[in-house]
């Protein structure tokens, strides 16, 4: 068993790696062509003059720009950097590695094309008129590390002023791997999600998320007790009251959960609970081994907040915790949005969906954590692997036949060629990637 010292020093190489290798390669994502070029003669048709015949016919049927351009499998990764990775308000050049960082995920875990935005604009109204001017552009919007309470009008209107679909993954991404996750983990220590006494700490867009998702599949919300900065949410919180138009997600959570009114903070929420979900502040030490110590028998822990969570896996272990997971890819039980996005995107670019319903992120949940379950549950193992190419296949197919369902769907296609089209994307995309590593065209890292 390593040290503390020992895994604290393995848990610091990620950020010395990175470091090194990121001016390196100047970036992680290129565009490359995706047509046949075998001589000058194909110029006259992949350009002018040949293009004007595509062209003119869009002008004359709008939605065969689905079948002569990229548009089906292109999105746009949105960002103004006002809340990245736990980092805070660092601003669009800072985030632009985050955002570069999850458009290589989209394209290899997903086969998915994404272009990295990071815009200078901050205001909500900006926000939204910057990602309606770029809507013929793209056949999807995933929007990133916006600051709450603008993330949820910003998602709000453009869900409904938009006729592609659009999804913030720190809301419904987060949301659904966390519901996976925990319906594995209720499964391992024999509870149920309707009966257990949940503490959510950290009341930002992930939680509140979580939070909705979770109330859908089935949570009794008077078993919940949130908490944010300030301590424990309830119908007495004065000052939530007061901006309740503004934080109206956050004021519901305040009538819903917490019927006996506990007052405290993060000790009084964990006390006797059989969940802790914390979306907080950067760790370590914003949950002390104490509280964990208080909660209840076989507690699970999830601490996601990153890039270091609120308690170290080994001392919630050491505290009492029987299953713990955080959103490091170095520790065991990885709660990562890239278990979902990349196939649920997949799955809604492929069924050409209007939307990203909340019901087709559940269904996107239930097929992960069914994924998970191929594999063995344990109790450091409750969500499937990232490197899995068939769990994204799974997931995008789970997605895009509940899109058909619910009638948001362009395409109709059998839930067997949604996943052969998915996982011949995501090879493909792999298999790409992997060709110009071997042919060193991608050069391999120093050192």
């Amino acid at each position: 068993m390593p040290t503390p010292d020992e895994l604290l020093a393995r848990a610091q190489k990620p950020n010395e790696d990175s470091l090194r290798l990121h001016p390196f390669y100047r970036g992680k994502v290129q565009i490359m062509p995706k047509c046949a070029i075998r001589g000058p003669g194909d110029w006259s048709v992949w350009y002018t003059t040949g293009v004007a015949a595509p062209c003119k016919a869009i002008v004359a049927h709008p939605e065969r720009v689905y079948d002569y351009t990229n548009k089906g499998n292109v999105i746009a990764i949105v960002s103004d950097g006002t809340r990245v990775l736990g980092l805070g308000d660092i601003g669009p050049e800072a985030g632009l590695p985050v955002m570069e960082g999850k458009a290589l995920l989209f394209k290899y875990f997903g086969g998915v094309d994404a272009v990295p935005l990071c815009i200078r604009a901050t205001d909500e109204d900006a926000i939204v008129q910057v990602v309606k001017a770029l809507e013929p552009s793209f056949g999807g919007v995933n929007l990133e590390d916006l600051a709450q309470p603008k993330c949820f009008r910003v998602l709000e209107r453009l869900r409904a002023e938009l006729r592609i679909p659009v999804w913030h993954d720190d809301q419904q991404g987060t949301a659904t791997v966390v519901l996976a996750a925990l319906m594995n983990a209720l499964k391992l220590v024999g509870k149920a999600l309707g009966s257990v006494k949940i503490a959510m700490i950290g009341m930002g867009a992930a939680n509140v998320a979580v939070y909705q998702l979770l109330k859908t599949a089935g949570m009794d919300t008077a078993r919940v007790i949130a908490c944010d900065r300030k301590g424990t949410l309830h119908d007495n919180r004065a000052d939530i009251r007061r901006v309740r138009e503004v934080f109206r997600e956050k004021w519901q959570i305040c009538l819903e959960t917490n019927v006996d009114r506990v007052v405290g903070s993060i000790a009084e929420a964990l006390r006797g609970a059989d969940v802790c979900i914390a979306f907080s502040q950067s760790g370590p030490g914003v949950i002390a081994p104490a509280w964990v110590r208080g909660m209840a028998r076989d507690a699970i822990v999830l601490a996601c907040a990153n890039p270091v969570p609120e308690i170290w896996p080994w001392e919630a272990l050491e505290a009492g915790a029987r299953i713990v997971a955080t959103g490091r890819s170095d520790f065991p039980n990885q709660v990562n949005n890239c278990l979902a996005f990349p196939g649920i995107f997949r799955g809604v670019l492929d069924a050409g969906a209007r939307a990203i319903t909340d019901e087709m992120a559940t269904a996107a949940a239930r097929e992960l954590a069914a994924c998970a379950e191929v594999a063995g549950l344990r109790d450091d193992r409750i969500l499937a692997a990232m490197a899995d190419e068939h769990v994204a296949a799974r997931v995008a197919a789970a997605t895009a036949m509940m899109a058909q369902r619910q009638g948001v769907a362009r395409v109709s296609l059998t839930e067997a060629d949604a996943y052969r089209h998915a996982l011949s994307a995501i090879r493909s995309a792999q298999a790409a990637t992997q060709a110009l590593c071997r042919d060193g065209i991608i050069a391999a890292p120093p050192g």
